[in-house]
């Protein structure tokens, strides 16, 4: 059975990002994290992570599908893969 609540580090490795960028999405809110224990310690619970996946397949697909031609939100250029 998978834990519950994941580490920031944890979260970052499974989204490939650095942890501060993992620190940033929980900051701002997109992605829901609690703190926990006397130092205050990020989790981000397992269901929420999979929700916020979610979300970003569908602002992909939606992006994609009003950007038939490629080219990023920000007007830079698409990351090659």
């Amino acid at each position: 059975m998978p834990p519950r609540f994941l580490p920031l580090a944890d979260v970052a490795e499974i989204l490939n990002i650095s942890a501060a960028q993992a620190y940033a999405l929980v900051r701002s809110g997109e992605l829901p994290a609690i703190k926990i224990g006397g130092r205050g310690q990020w989790r981000v619970e397992t269901a929420q992570l999979e929700s916020y996946i979610a979300r970003m397949y569908a602002q992909t697909r939606e992006f994609v599908t009003n950007n038939p031609l490629g080219g990023s939100p920000d007007g830079g250029s698409d990351e090659s893969v």
